[in-house]
């Protein structure tokens, strides 16, 4: 254990980890961030930042409007900043020096309960089967709605990942933080669709689907009429293999992109043609 004891360390972390709220059309949402550098810069989900502005609220309940100053969906990335100096920022970790069986800590806002904290033990890190070539901290640690964004922590408090979602059994999986680190030298990512997805099945050992779970508004996605439960299955007739294989071909592509998709009962394929945004701001 550290010196200063649990329950120290918990309070430094909850002290560094901040509310973010934001609303779109006709829907609200709330999740966490961190403060990653005293001057104002916050770290969280892309998937939590899902608008240009956002609300801050701090340990302390005072409250900042805040501009998203990047967003890449297919890291599930973004950041905000708030006009305010002299921040608790995080202490950062390697990710890299992870063991299985370490302990963690977990700060977030499910259901509302500013600060809640949870704890656990490091699962893996690395990829997880259906999710592509990413590498995640993956940890047996309870999450729930609104600790999305938020920091997984070792047992010194220093922030090791963002946690972004849970899988079947209760998995936590947290981007981990040397990517988010990799993320804001290098910025984001050149072509955007403007879509967040989710790996589907669509049939017992069959072929891999992406479920449309957003489409962000005046995006390509949204002007080449996809909608929230399209299922993606091919970009130029190539099969998606893993998540990771739609933004490598969004990448890739000149700027036009062909989507072979699902919608409804499923029973045909669909296909369209988008002209991908050239911003920085969105990754799939």
């Amino acid at each position: 254990m550290p010196p200063e004891g649990f329950g120290e360390v918990a309070e430094r972390l909850r002290r560094s980890t901040v509310q973010v709220m934001t609303a779109g059309r006709g829907s609200s949402g709330a999740g966490s961030g961190v403060i990653w550098d005293s001057s104002g810069l916050i770290v969280t989900n892309a998937h939590v930042a899902r608008e240009n502005r956002a609300r801050i609220e701090l340990w302390d309940g005072r409250l900042f409007e805040a501009e998203v100053t990047s967003r890449d969906t297919r890291r599930d990335l973004a950041t905000a900043r708030i006009a305010a100096n002299g921040l608790p920022e995080a202490t950062l970790g390697d990710s890299n020096a992870l063991r299985p069986g370490e302990l963690v800590l977990a700060v977030g806002n499910p259901f509302g309960f500013v600060g809640a904290l949870t704890t656990g033990v490091v699962h893996a890190l690395g990829p997880l089967r259906g999710f592509g070539h990413r590498m995640w901290v993956q940890a047996a640690v309870r999450l729930a709605p609104g600790n999305s964004g938020g920091p997984l922590a070792d047992a010194r408090g220093r922030v090791i990942g963002l946690n972004t979602m849970v899988v079947a059994g209760g998995l936590a999986l947290a981007i981990p933080s040397n990517n988010v680190s990799e993320f804001l030298r290098n910025g984001g990512p050149r072509r955007a669709l403007g879509v967040s997805v989710q790996p589907v099945l669509l049939e017992r050992n069959g072929p891999l689907g992406l479920l449309i779970l957003e489409v962000s508004p005046r995006s390509p996605a949204e002007l080449a009429s996809l909608r929230i439960g399209d299922v993606l299955v091919a970009a130029s007739r190539r099969p998606f293999r893993s998540v990771d294989d739609l933004g490598d071909a969004i990448q890739s592509s000149n700027g036009i992109l062909s989507f072979q998709f699902l919608r409804g009962d499923r029973s045909a394929q669909r296909e369209v043609t988008v002209k991908l945004a050239a911003v920085g701001a969105e990754a799939a």
